[in-house]
């Protein structure tokens, strides 16, 4: 439906757009989203024709629209401030623009009294602005807009004079109005979460650039440059080079992610607070060694010397209590006994093999380690910042609690900056705890530098 190409506008030194290209469809409802300052109004005022640009093109439904004069484009603007005339009622701020294309009065009325039955505010068609909640004032701006029925709606910060509950109750009445009238909005806000809520594309603008154009959930998960990263939502950045596992950081080893970057090449590694789990050491990493018979000795995952005994055969109720995951007589029979104490000293690597048949829990060539000591990287380094796949180990330095979140930051060796998580609820993790932090490869996201 609108298509912009190559739009730039300069004043004097600064540079508001800086060749702005977007395709924006039929009905649909597009933000610009961006700091103050990035070009978004400038781009705004461009399609209402209160600004030219000194190059590029716009064209609406194939059709230039720059060479049409402001009061001639299918084109209407809802002002941030509104804009109502104070002298005028409700129907009469609504029927303005009608009467100035010189419609007949029965049509005039017939479309006021509908548009304002959409908007919720027949009852309120006599009375004054000043009569009206911020609220109010703001439907009859948009009831105004709309009732010329414009092929496209653009809307300069709609919400931004409301308070916090009167504007979310707003952002779905704008959004079941676009839906019901059918009009292509395009509004521009430089909050994340009004766009992320009302928008089914959003543009990120930065210093009159577009950085990246997707829905909300693909922008939010998936951003594809570090001013994206850091300015919708939270996020956790790490910066590195891209590797096989993910991202090689300097001070913390491999930290697990997705990517198709050449390996070296320096990336910054972007993981959602809300996408990290938390666990207090010596007590809730418990689960991962369910499994393996020990429940956590309070400072490693894996106590090495119960991996021993369960390797050795020496202490039966370590190896397996009747209750856990390797019955000891398949044990015996899976590693004949010899092979299982030889896959504990190392002795034989033929039989640490046959002591696990690659569907196995455990390796046997990593018991094997732990059990004799001979690898002390993986016996050890469980005390390191870093550990097997992507842990992170840390102190708690702040919890804090708003929004039915709790918002826990956490400090580690290696990393200057504290890394913030996110836990849905009220947390009992408290300021000085020592906690791990992990997350799956899938939720760690590498964008180039």
């Amino acid at each position: 439906m609108l298509k912009i190409t190559g739009v730039s506008r300069r004043f004097g030194d600064v540079t508001a757009l800086s060749e702005v290209s977007l395709d924006i469809r039929q009905g649909e409802f597009f933000a610009l989203l961006g700091p103050s300052g990035c070009g978004k109004t400038t781009l705004l005022r461009i399609l209402a024709g209160f600004e030219a640009p000194d190059a590029g093109t716009v064209t609406l439904d194939g059709d230039d629209l720059l060479g049409r004069p402001a009061h001639r484009r299918p084109v209407n603007l809802m002002f941030q401030s509104y804009a109502l005339f104070p002298h005028m009622t409700v129907a009469k701020n609504v029927a303005y623009g009608l009467e100035r294309e010189k419609l007949p009065k029965a049509e005039i009325g017939e479309r006021v009294d509908e548009v304002l039955e959409k908007v919720g505010l027949a009852e309120m068609a006599g009375r004054r602005p000043q009569q009206l909640s911020g609220g109010q004032r703001q439907r009859v701006a948009l009831a105004r807009a709309i009732v010329k029925r414009p092929r496209l709606l653009l809307l300069d910060e709609p919400l931004s004079a409301l308070d916090k509950k009167v504007r979310a109750e707003m952002q779905l009445e704008l959004k079941r109005l676009q839906h019901e009238v059918g009009i292509t909005f395009v509004v521009v806000t430089h909050d994340q979460e009004e766009a992320m809520s009302l928008a089914d594309r959003i543009a990120v603008f930065s210093a009159g650039r577009v950085e990246q154009v997707d829905a909300p959930v693909t922008l939010y998960e998936r951003p594809r440059t570090p001013f994206v990263a850091g300015f919708v939502g939270a996020n956790n950045l790490f910066e590195g080079k891209a590797c096989a596992g993910g991202l090689s950081s300097d001070g913390l080893g491999v930290l697990p992610g997705v990517s198709d970057l050449e390996e070296g090449t320096p990336a910054l590694l972007a993981v959602r607070p809300e996408r990290l789990r938390l666990s207090v050491q010596g007590e809730v990493a418990a689960a991962d060694a369910a499994e393996a018979g020990d429940p956590v000795d309070g400072e490693d995952i894996v106590d090495a010397e119960d991996t021993a005994d369960a390797a050795d055969g020496g202490d039966a109720e370590d190896a397996v209590d009747g209750e856990g995951t390797v019955d000891a007589e398949d044990t015996a029979d899976a590693a004949d006994g010899e092979d299982t104490a030889d896959a504990a000293d190392g002795g034989d690597a033929e039989d640490a093999e046959d002591a696990v048949d690659g569907e196995g829990t455990v390796d046997a060539e990593d018991t094997a380690d732990a059990a004799d000591g001979g690898d002390a990287e993986d016996a050890e380094d469980a005390e390191d910042a870093v550990a097997d796949g992507g842990v992170l180990r840390g102190e708690v330095v702040d919890v804090s609690f708003y929004g039915g979140i709790s918002h826990v930051s956490v400090q580690v060796a290696g990393r200057q900056a504290p890394i913030l998580v996110a836990t849905q609820g009220a947390t009992q993790v408290q300021a000085g705890s020592s906690i791990a932090l992990t997350w799956a490869a899938e939720d760690g996201v590498l964008i180039p530098q």
